[in-house]
């Protein structure tokens, strides 16, 4: 099987040579063998390609490249993982596949892995800030189409990407599933050089996304106003929240009900009665101070001779069903494990969206709104998959797993719901929940994702 590795690596490498003589964005790369070995005690054997150059109008040599990884079984046909690091719409750099994340175990689950850089609002060349919004986001489409542009040359399939990311990452790998092929992007990306080719992914996964940010301040007073020491401040940023639901149009997957601002509290509590339940099939236990309420039981009352002493019905018990939950028990929960965010949460100038969407000296801006220049309004709709989900224009990924801790409160729970929401109206196969207990973070209970991407496949 080695051999057979090594003999196919040359046929890439000969491919390859012949495709650069004419072309920059032909896969040249020299491969590495390099080893991982993961907690059980698995050594991984791969090739790493690193330092590609993904476009030909490099405005940043330190985060315009990415890094390719091909374990030792891997085929043309093998998936990819992409894995961005964008955290706080900051630049990432190409990294190395890491045995705490998804990275080593899709190694060694036989996957390829793609690991990009990109640019953020924090990334600088010759004085200009040159990752502001959508800079990012075109960067990762790039190394997308660097792959789709290259997929004769390369090991992995780019029909089978599977991108994943976390936090400010996890709204760059919706977008990723949910903006591909959209003219809105095609001149931006032509201008920095990127390859002739598709940027359509097959599966997003998608941890705690920050995204939706126009909406975002309203969503996160809608569900915590009453965890504010002035709730009246938060009152009015919630009634638009109200409105913005309600233009929606999105329907309960379950039922086909139609979600409006005066039944989506009950649709929200839905995903967190799930969540503890599923906890508890796992033999966890939900305090009562948590605000859950579970379904009771009452013993049968023993049968009584006429004349006798009357029988008293034992006490009723608490039966392993949640049945319903105080959701601002519960939300007072969420907050004292983790202070709320000020008001606004998001469009405030010291917060890193403000920043990603400011100007190429660094100056933040404001994206909500009245008196938004028109430049601004269009980088703050490219940035919000919301609205492309629905559009024909655009090839939404057909894959979907979404993830959003039952305890994190860096971006509301409604941001995730509608973003899964949508995707399941509009056919998707989504897999969404809101695990019991999980603060922000991404890559956790990797089983249930790989179980995932190998059911997908």
């Amino acid at each position: 099987m080695r051999r057979f590795f090594l003999m196919a690596l040359a046929v890439f490498s000969a491919m390859s040579s012949a495709q650069a003589k004419t072309d920059p964005l032909a896969f040249t790369a020299q491969g590495r063998q390099m080893e991982l070995e993961l907690p059980d005690g698995q050594t991984v054997r791969y090739t790493a390609y690193t330092g590609i150059r993904y476009v030909t109008n490099v405005e940043d040599t330190t985060y315009q490249t990415l890094n390719f990884f091909v374990p030792e079984r891997a085929t043309q046909q093998t998936p990819i993982l992409l894995r961005t690091y964008v955290g706080g719409y900051m630049a990432a750099e190409a990294r190395h596949p890491s045995v705490g994340d998804a990275t080593g175990r899709a190694l060694a689950e036989g996957l390829c892995v793609c690991i990009p850089g990109s640019r953020g609002n924090n990334s600088a060349q010759g004085g200009r800030y040159t990752g502001k919004a959508p800079n990012g986001l075109l960067d990762l489409k790039a190394a997308v189409r660097y792959l789709r542009y290259n997929d004769k040359h390369m090991a992995g399939s780019a029909e089978r990407i599977v991108t994943d990311g976390t936090s400010a990452g996890g709204a760059m790998s919706a977008l990723l599933g949910a903006t591909a092929n959209h003219p809105d992007y095609e001149p931006l990306l032509a201008r920095m050089g990127a390859a002739k080719a598709r940027d359509h992914v097959y599966a997003s996964v998608c941890y705690c996304p920050i995204t939706d940010l126009d909406h975002a301040d309203m969503a996160y007073e809608w569900l915590y106003q009453n965890q504010r020491k002035d709730p009246e401040a938060a009152r009015a940023a919630a009634r638009s929240f109200d409105r913005y639901i309600d233009g929606l149009g999105l329907r309960n997957p379950r039922n086909g009900e139609p979600l409006t601002h005066e039944n989506y509290m009950d649709y929200l509590k839905t995903y967190l009665m799930a969540s503890a339940q599923r906890f508890v099939e796992e033999g966890g236990e939900v305090p009562d101070s948590l605000g859950f309420s579970f379904a009771l039981y009452m013993p049968p009352t023993p049968g009584q001779r006429p004349g006798g002493p009357r029988r008293i019905r034992a006490k009723a018990q608490r039966t392993e069903t949640v049945v319903d939950v105080d959701l601002e028990v519960y939300l007072a929960y969420v907050a004292v494990r983790t202070p709320l965010k000020g008001i606004p949460a998001f469009d405030n100038l010291d917060s890193p969206e403000c920043s990603v969407f400011g100007d190429e000296e660094d100056n933040p801006a404001h994206f909500t709104g009245s008196g938004l220049s028109q430049d601004l309004q269009h980088r703050v709709r490219l940035m919000n998959p919301m609205n492309y989900i629905a559009d024909p224009k655009a090839t939404v990924a057909p894959h979907w797993y979404i993830r959003h801790g039952a305890v994190d409160r860096d971006t509301s729970f409604p941001i995730s719901v509608n973003l899964a929401t949508k995707l399941m109206n509009t056919g998707r196969n989504v897999d969404f929940r809101l695990p019991w207990n999980r603060p922000h973070r991404g890559d956790y209970n990797l089983d249930d994702l790989f179980r995932w991407i190998h059911s997908i496949m």
